[in-house]
């Protein structure tokens, strides 16, 4: 079969469940992983022949996609902040928007080491806590961007946890001298267990409400795991307690947070935080003017 067939043929049975656009990329996609071609490949080898060995994994994988399992799910891998990361059902699949937060967190973290450098060896190094860290994206490209921060990552779930620890970044942590973060199994919604306190707190915790669910596309809703997604409609707020509870008790003096939020509660959101004491709290906007963001300080 030739690739020009197969890209043709497999976005034509994409086309129901995405635009003809969305549904070409990702047939493209799954290509690049198992064949090994680019983008362009059936453009400049209109002869290409698809490796008929290929063709049994290709074929599998594409029934895994007409079914509406995320193409990150059939790959095994997604790109954030510039870093692959291995994904599957057990975490969430990480998302653009995200990176915004990582970015924040990495400018607020370098000028609290900037503000160490005058201690030389006896400075602290920053400490980080994210909790809800699912996949791990974001402790390790908070972790990879800040050689010499300690991060560590919390979530209640052992596989979630399990892939946080899978990542591979061996030769990215040797060539830049970062440390690995540390990953432990805890459940926000209890008390804290931990010793010494953290200069910031990032979070990205479930915040859709139940009756939010059809707004969803159906491959984030029947595939991406629901524990690490909704909240009830009557406590939607519940993990905003809990972060904030944790960051009152966990945050150094000067310390700040920084936690994903749902568009629709951005104001109640807030107030979470300014009820719980910190005297800084504001809504932050992304680059499509949503409320995706609070930042809090103490």
């Amino acid at each position: 079969m030739l690739l020009t067939e197969f890209i043709k043929a497999g976005t034509g049975k994409l086309e129901s469940l995405y635009p003809t656009k969305e549904a070409h990329n990702i047939v493209l996609m799954l290509c690049s992983d198992v064949i090994g071609t680019k983008n362009y490949t059936h453009i400049v080898e209109p002869e290409y022949v698809v490796p008929e060995a290929k063709l049994p994994d290709l074929e599998a994988r594409m029934e895994r996609l007409c079914k509406g399992e995320p193409i990150q799910y059939v790959v095994g891998k997604t790109e954030f902040c510039g870093f692959e990361f291995k994904v599957n059902q057990d975490v969430l699949i990480p998302r653009p928007e995200t990176e915004l937060l990582v970015r924040e967190a990495v400018k607020i973290a370098s000028r609290i080491q900037r503000m160490r450098i005058p201690y030389g060896k006896a400075a602290k190094p920053v400490r980080i806590l994210d909790l809800c860290t699912g996949s791990g994206c974001i402790a390790w490209s908070v972790a990879l961007s800040l050689p010499g921060a300690e991060v560590t990552g919390l979530d209640i779930s052992e596989p979630a946890l399990a892939v946080a620890r899978s990542q591979d970044f061996a030769a990215l942590l040797k060539s830049s001298g970062a440390k690995a973060p540390k990953f432990v199994q805890g459940d926000i919604l209890e008390e804290p267990q931990f010793d010494g306190q953290f200069d910031l707190i990032l979070s990205n915790p479930p915040y859709i409400m139940e009756k939010e669910k059809p707004l969803l596309r159906s491959n984030v809703r029947e595939f991406e795991p629901a524990s690490a997604l909704f909240v009830p409609d009557d406590n939607p707020l519940l993990y905003y307690k809990a972060v904030a509870h944790w960051s009152t008790l966990l945050l150094e003096p000067q310390g700040m947070g920084l936690t994903e939020i749902n568009d629709t509660l951005g104001t109640e959101t807030k107030h979470v935080f300014s009820d719980a004491g910190f005297t800084e709290a504001e809504v932050v906007t992304d680059f499509y003017e949503k409320k995706r963001f609070v930042f809090y300080k103490k």
